[in-house]
């Protein structure tokens, strides 16, 4: 089994979560300095968006994948950290904090976390970071980046080929390139399969209002669609809960959620069955591993852009509830964007 396939084999979230308590707490003695690649001093820490470390998505996905790098490494619980953003004016004293307190390599979660990390960067420059979501030039950041709308598009198809309705919606966390990609690859995936499908496209303005998605998810339902992709952190968590609500109620037709960033089969659970039709999935965790050991390695990648897809395993889309010839074109047309066959858009209203 590859370095990578035993990285992306998580554990448990709710043994991982547990490890949490430990992980709060302002500081650890003993870090080793910038550079020192002994392994036992090895330390890594992680910088929130608003969505939290729990939001059973992107930033969980770090947490998640920096609890089994710690475990694969053979090392203890305070040699992995993370410090919860509430707001955005707390990423650079976050920032901050964390690399005062010594850590190897200091992760922003989110494409929101660029400026404060370059910020924190130019004031530090004999310090590591890495971005998620966001390219830096800085030669002591590392970048690493997804080509989220792949697997979008996969999750595209599948909405196309499950709707009854011939209605679909897409919930979108901040408006930016990252959110983009997923908005493009699923309209894209849908138009494959079917363009006179309607398609109805809202933003929540957060990655945290888990209210303001049940809000929009409800009006989506109401007006006829019956599958919605979010791809908006902790927001989804409304989307989830709306569907579940109704199915609970009584819905006269199945009502679907695609999940976002990890396999969210269990947020969809309710007494009767499971709304979550399937999940893409960004192996945030996974990236953020490979980095932290080529640099325990002496090789920090400051200053590249690791960019991650189906070939890499950086991205995944699962099965779920996926019928059996909707499973096979979604096969086909991942075997096809892995082998340069198909390609996919990027963007539509922002990198033009």
């Amino acid at each position: 089994m590859s370095n990578w396939k035993k990285l992306a084999i998580f554990g448990s979230s709710a043994l991982l979560l547990a490890a949490c308590g430990n992980n709060t707490d302002e500081g650890t003695e003993g870090a080793g300095e910038p550079g020192d690649t002994d392994e036992e001093q090895f330390r890594i820490a992680m910088v929130t968006d608003t969505g939290g470390v729990d939001d059973r998505s992107f930033n969980q996905s770090a947490w998640e994948g920096m609890n089994t790098w710690a475990e694969d490494n053979g090392f203890s619980d305070d040699t992995i950290h993370y410090v919860q953003s509430e707001s955005e004016d707390q990423y650079i004293p976050n920032l901050n904090t964390a690399t005062t307190d010594g850590y190897d390599i200091v992760y922003g979660i989110g494409f929101l976390l660029l400026d404060p990390v370059e910020t924190i960067a130019d004031q530090n420059p004999d310090r590591w970071y890495g971005i998620v979501d966001e390219i830096s030039d800085r030669d002591n950041v590392v970048s690493l980046t997804f080509r989220d709308h792949e697997n979008s598009f996969l999750a595209g198809i599948a909405a196309a080929l499950t709707s009854q309705t011939g209605k679909v919606g897409f919930i979108g966390g901040i408006e930016g390139p990252v959110i983009d990609r997923f908005q493009t690859g699923f309209t894209e995936g849908v138009k494959y399969i079917d363009e006179s499908i309607d398609i109805d496209i809202q933003y929540a303005d957060s990655f945290g209002d888990a209210a303001v998605g049940q809000q929009i998810a409800a009006a989506m339902y109401s007006n006829g669609a019956d599958v919605i992709f979010h791809a908006a952190g902790g927001v989804g968590n409304g989307v989830f809960q709306e569907a579940r609500n109704r199915m609970e109620d009584g819905s006269d037709m199945d009502l679907w959620v695609i999940g976002v960033d990890r396999d969210q089969e269990a947020e969809g659970e309710w007494d009767g069955g499971n709304v979550t039709l399937a999940s893409t999935v960004k192996n945030v965790g996974t990236a953020i591993a490979l980095s932290a050991n080529e640099t325990m390695e002496g090789d920090f990648p400051g200053g590249e852009n690791k960019s991650y897809g189906f070939e890499d395993d950086g991205i995944d889309f699962t099965r779920g509830y996926i019928a059996d010839d909707a499973w096979k074109e979604i096969e086909k047309a991942r075997e096809e964007i892995t082998n340069g066959e198909l390609e996919v858009k990027e963007f539509t209203y922002t990198n033009q």
